[in-house]
């Protein structure tokens, strides 16, 4: 049976799952786990397409239950009964979707900016339209069209010295049906937008404050996030890398008050 990859780094606290988001790896957490490892243990997980991950030819796994289905497989793989969750990005429809599902399970949750998980129903067709876009891209040229789709590290100039490196190190195990598959069957899917009025754990949002785009859907997640915690910082999209510091400082206070 495929399953997504995983990694435990040992380190001094509870499990901490790690999502990366689209086009990305474990390399998605290089500047967090040192820190990260003095107050949980991180387990540092890789899906479908993505790192060291196997590329399933079923459709049906890479629907968004489906993806939640591999992170509960996990934690039951590690074998804790709780454990902290965040999710980078895409990472994070998976991540908030499972703590919806089990909600028991989940002593707290962090995600990052995240417009496929907060999308709101009047913004998807406008919001999905590029995808589908690529994934006829990427069915047609395979491995060849990825540089060419919107998240791929070759895009990321931004970030500080060395990042951009370790995720581009890793680019060449992005599979391309695989991601095709994602946009096709996945992402179109999975905004939890309509169902994150249930939340039922601790949340911490660490917003990076400089992706506009991405302004509305954080009010939108103040407003319907019951006791949503917002830590903001200087930077964009990838605010765990381009502020790691304060990124790292935030999950390590939340993890404490939480655990």
């Amino acid at each position: 049976m495929s399953k997504f990859y995983h990694e435990i780094h040992q380190g001094n606290g509870p499990y901490l799952l790690l999502l990366h988001g689209i086009m990305s790896s474990r390399a998605q957490w290089a500047l967090n786990l040192a820190e990260l490892k003095e107050y949980t243990t991180p387990v540092v997980v890789e899906s479908w397409g993505h790192g060291r991950a196997p590329s399933p030819e079923d459709v049906s796994l890479y629907s968004p239950e489906a993806y939640v289905d591999q992170i509960e497989a996990i934690r039951k793989e590690i074998g804790t009964e709780t454990w902290f969750i965040c999710g980078h990005s895409f990472g994070a429809t998976t991540t908030l979707r499972y703590a919806l599902r089990y909600p028991q399970r989940v002593k707290g949750q962090i995600f990052t900016n995240s417009t496929s998980a907060l999308v709101t129903p009047d913004l998807m067709e406008e919001t999905y339209q590029e995808v589908a876009t690529y994934a006829a891209t990427l069915r047609e040229h395979g491995n060849d069209g990825l540089e060419d789709v919107f998240g791929h590290p070759i895009k990321a100039t931004r970030l500080p010295d060395g990042a951009q490196a370790a995720l581009m190190a890793d680019a060449p195990l992005l599979n391309a049906a695989a991601i095709a598959n994602i946009f096709q069957y996945n992402m179109p899917f999975s905004s939890i937008a309509e169902q994150v009025p249930e939340t039922a754990v601790p949340t911490l949002l660490v917003v990076g404050k400089h992706e506009k785009r991405f302004e509305p859907l954080r009010e939108f997640g103040e407003k319907n996030i019951p006791g949503l915690e917002v830590v903001s910082a200087a930077g964009g999209h990838s605010i765990n890398i381009a502020a790691a510091d304060t990124f790292n400082q935030a999950v390590i206070d939340f993890v404490e008050r939480n655990k």
